[in-house]
């Protein structure tokens, strides 16, 4: 959000609950797990960073309850949830907000938390930031900032294809993101996508719903190897083999080429109804070669770039830190390309000044 520093701590307010919620607690009243505070009152997650620096203390902190912000329009819906477009009442505030109907089951909390304060740290400004979380009546809701010019599949939808100059501006921050999940988070992604890449009007590009919404969809009974949309999906992943980060350099290779030429990698021409199937995709992915982008069309730089992402044989791929000094993204870094101006020219996702 504009004029909104990054928060340095998550709260995470859960009302009083019944029978499930209190197996979590001790003989005193109150579970303590690290940073995290559970009693009847509810669930606090607070910074385990004590040393708290003069500027720490002047950033902004904002309280709220789910009772302030009110929706102005749905912007996403998935398996996992609900994405709203919501307003603060008070201050006008707009956020992102995603609920996620679920149970919370006492074998995945402790990774639901250390999921959820992964998300909500600002270290990186390539990773959306999660400013609050709650759990109300069966839901779970995460208020996130809200990109204004939503996910690069809006972007990819109105443009039709990224040309070179921006894509390597784009894959640039995206990299960034992956590399501060993969180095120093030591997570891995799973869903890399481009609903899941989200873009603002300052041309900045942010990487969302990572571990949180794959913990809770497996909570709900999906089987923990496919969360995940299966298009994206790497070829060990999809076979449901062992997989680690590589499994999202290759997603980020399908989703860069398909900016490039306007089409998913698998559908053979733009004219073709529908995507294929899953057995036609797994197919596809396991037994034939990956695709690649076309040499008459693309760069050298380009057409290596893709390649370094999408091979078959994890070993083969480059490292979100390789591919930072990758001659395609070096290639246009003293260019002065500024991705804001290929947004300016969209359509805005809601005029809500109206």
């Amino acid at each position: 959000m504009k004029g909104m520093k990054p928060l340095k701590q998550l709260k995470l307010s859960v009302p009083a609950q019944s029978a499930p919620i209190t197996s979590f607690l001790t003989a005193s009243g109150t579970f303590h797990d690290g940073d995290l505070l559970l009693n009847m009152k509810g669930l606090k997650l607070t910074s385990e960073d004590k040393k708290k620096s003069p500027a720490d203390a002047k950033e902004i902190d904002l309280q709220f309850s789910l009772e302030d912000l009110e929706t102005i329009k749905v912007i996403g819906k998935g398996s996992g949830g609900v994405v709203q477009l919501v307003r603060h009442k008070w201050i006008g505030t707009l956020f992102a907000l995603k609920v996620i109907q679920m149970n919370i089951q006492e074998e995945i909390r402790k990774q639901i938390v250390q999921e959820l304060k992964i998300n909500q740290a600002s270290q990186c400004p390539h990773i959306v930031v999660c400013y609050h979380s709650f759990y109300h009546n069966g839901a779970i809701s995460l208020v996130f900032e809200y990109m204004d010019r939503e996910s690069l599949t809006d972007v990819i939808r109105q443009l039709k294809t990224i040309l070179e100059p921006y894509l390597a501006v784009l894959c640039k921050q995206v990299l960034q993101g992956l590399v501060y999940l993969h180095h120093e988070r030591h997570v891995i992604h799973r869903d890399i996508k481009p609903s899941n890449l989200l873009v603002n009007q300052k041309g900045e590009v942010k990487i969302t719903d990572f571990g949180v919404s794959a913990m809770l969809a497996s909570s709900m009974g999906q089987r923990d190897t496919f969360v995940g949309t299966y298009n994206y999906m790497s070829p060990e992943r999809i076979s449901g083999k062992a997989y680690d980060y590589k499994s999202d350099i290759w997603s980020l290779g399908l989703v860069i080429l398909e900016c490039a030429i306007g089409r998913f990698p698998f559908i053979q021409s733009e004219d073709q109804q529908g995507g294929p199937t899953f057995y036609e995709l797994l197919d596809a992915i396991v037994s034939k070669p990956p695709p690649t982008a076309p040499s008459d069309q693309f760069s050298p730089e380009f057409c290596s770039f893709v390649s370094a992402c999408i091979q078959k044989d994890p070993k083969d791929r480059s490292s979100a830190l390789d591919l930072l000094s990758h001659p395609f993204i070096k290639k246009f870094e003293d260019k002065d390309i500024d991705l804001a101006i290929l947004v300016s020219g969209l359509e805005a996702p809601i005029n809500f000044l109206k």
